[in-house]
């Protein structure tokens, strides 16, 4: 009887599951249409109160994301409150939505990659995963190992697209 080999194992195809690059902390939202008067109009005193009187520390750890949901005119100082409050508290504070926070924490992860590991290796991107990383993610990828990598593909190793090629 034939032994049975894994021939993917033996391709030298280095896996890279780009989840890795997902944001682990919690991340959480507050839309500053809460401390607007009938979630449109900045009353100063009614909104530095509501601010002084919240209790921030149920932001401690977390990635925060400041936004207004509503279509009012909120003044920068008004995020920059907001973020003095959250400072003691929050790992970071950024005024953009939820959505924008994650492809900023994925983007400044895959700038701080240390991509030497894979110097002339066959790397294989996984292209589905526990997270969407979202396209400009992988267009990300493949620039910071075309540097390095010997070859780069996308997908699964059953059924790669071939991406980059080194001569």
């Amino acid at each position: 009887m034939e032994e049975i080999r894994n021939k993917v194992a033996e391709s030298g195809l280095v896996n890279l599951d780009p989840a890795q690059f997902y944001p682990r902390e919690p991340i959480q939202e507050i839309d500053l249409s809460d401390f607007l008067f009938e979630g449109l109009i900045l009353r100063e005193k009614d909104f530095r109160t509501q601010v002084s009187e919240t209790d921030w520390s149920a932001y401690s750890g977390a990635l925060v994301s400041l936004y207004c949901s509503s279509d009012a005119i909120v003044p920068t100082w008004a995020y920059m409150l907001i973020a003095k409050e959250l400072h003691p508290h929050a790992l970071e504070v950024h005024q953009c939505t939820r959505s924008e926070m994650i492809a900023r924490r994925i983007k400044s992860a895959i700038e701080r990659w240390d991509t030497a590991p894979l110097r002339d290796k066959r790397v294989l991107v996984n292209g589905c995963g526990e997270f969407d990383i979202g396209p400009e993610a992988y267009v990300m990828i493949v620039q910071r190992l075309q540097d390095t990598a010997l070859s780069v593909m996308y997908g699964e190793a059953c059924s790669s697209v071939p991406v980059f090629k080194r001569k």
